[in-house]
């Protein structure tokens, strides 16, 4: 700064003076740590969408890695231990090209962060979108090379400005929207996440994926999925069950989930409800089950994770809410996670499960997750509750075709009743 003068430029939409906080303060505080290029006069605007305040600024890259951290929680007073940023993928092409452009001198830009001494006060600049860049530049360092970049600092966020700009931040096309939910779901509080852990859907201190994939941790829409069903079964008579529309859902993703919502508004004490946790419990030893017994052979990796697809996921869970108040039978559906001589789902023979009216491309019952594959799984797991004996071709059979008598005896009904109301 020329002359170590410092003078903070606020640009602020007319409509909204009086309406936003000053944060010179603050800004002073970052001005004399950071020492950004534009020290002496800087510019800090307002985002009119949500009234966050920034600048926008260069910084040199020694002075970023002193004081900046990638290492932020969306919730660092009621969740610090849980990340808001994705994954860094190391072995991505353009990351690798990232690097190498900071080992030649790149400089970067509009590298996301919030200046806060609110946590973690030593490293006060929380990298919110670009990590990948801090890295790039870090080892770029290492390498004696020592570039401006630019910066978009914010400050003084509240909660729901920080979930904003984590959100912006870390969205692009190829972002996944599990990522989006994850965040969502943290800003709401730790309860799903809590209960998943005490589910062992997740291990001890683990977070949801933000990337659906084979092998690792549930997504927030799979948690999400399997509780809505749990309680859309128990709103099932299990007397007028061959006469009721019995197809699970799938929660959205991406986008704030009307049903997740609903779900959490009729049922207050979800998260103290002894049945569903059991439910979960239940499921994860059914998922760990499959996975054990499909481990060390030569298989397809689909059979192992085949608890996991949302058809058997969702129906599963269903089915489980039907049952939820019938001892005899649910003990048979929770048994199935104790299935002897082969893997619990039987994959194989699901595999071979098919309805004549199915196309050709069809790979066999629980490959898909459309409507029709759960309904079909929900008839199954119902049979298979029955007698508790496993699954097994003829089982499969009768359940593909039971889910297409009850299709058509409710588009009969249905137009019945079409008939009497014209």
């Amino acid at each position: 700064m020329p002359g170590g003068k410092m003078q903070i430029i606020n640009i602020i939409p007319e409509d909204l003076t009086g309406e936003v906080d000053s944060v010179d303060q603050i800004v002073r505080r970052f001005i004399k740590q950071c020492k950004p290029v534009e020290g002496d006069r800087l510019h800090v605007f307002v985002d009119s969408l949500n009234n966050a305040r920034y600048c926008e600024c260069h910084i040199r890259a020694d002075k970023i890695l002193e004081l900046g951290t990638i290492d932020v929680p969306l919730d660092p007073d009621e969740q610090p231990d849980y990340r808001a940023n994705r994954e860094i993928v190391e072995d991505h092409v353009a990351y690798e090209k990232m690097k190498s452009d900071a080992k030649g001198r790149r400089t970067f830009s509009n590298i996301v962060t919030e200046f806060t001494i609110a946590f973690d006060p030593e490293k006060p600049l929380k990298i919110i979108g670009g990590q990948h860049r801090f890295n790039a530049i870090q080892e770029a360092i290492e390498a004696n090379i020592n570039e401006l970049h630019g910066l978009k600092v914010y400050f003084n966020l509240t909660p729901d400005q920080r979930l904003d700009v984590q959100l912006i931040s870390n969205t692009n096309i190829a972002t996944s929207t599990d990522l989006f939910d994850r965040m969502q779901e943290t800003l709401m509080g730790p309860e799903l996440r809590n209960w998943c852990q005490a589910c062992k859907l997740l291990e001890s201190g683990q977070d949801f994926a933000d990337k659906r994939q084979r092998g690792e941790a549930i997504t927030v829409r799979a948690a999400r999925t399997f509780i809505v069903n749990y309680y859309r079964g128990k709103n099932v008579d299990p007397m007028k069950f061959d006469t009721t529309t019995t197809t699970p859902i799938r929660c959205k993703t991406g986008v704030p989930d009307v049903d997740w919502q609903e779900v959490k508004r009729k049922n207050t004490d979800l998260w103290k409800d002894k049945k569903l946790k059991e439910a979960g419990k239940q499921f994860a030893r059914l998922v760990q089950a499959q996975r054990d017994a499909v481990a060390g052979i030569q298989a397809n990796i689909d059979f192992a994770e085949k608890g996991l697809n949302f058809a058997v996921l969702s129906a599963w869970a269903y089915v489980a809410g039907v049952l939820h108040s019938n001892d005899v039978r649910l003990k048979r559906h929770y048994g199935l996670a104790d299935t002897k001589g082969k893997d619990p789902l039987n994959a194989a023979a699901l595999a071979k499960g098919r309805h004549k009216t199915d196309p050709e491309n069809y790979r066999g019952l629980g490959y898909r997750t459309d409507p029709k594959e759960r309904g079909r799984f929900v008839e199954l797991f119902y049979l298979q509750a029955e007698k508790g004996e496993g699954i097994n071709k003829t089982l499969i059979d009768i359940a593909i075709k039971k889910y297409h008598a009850k299709q058509a005896a409710m588009e009969v009904i249905e137009a019945q009743q079409a008939m009497s109301d014209g």
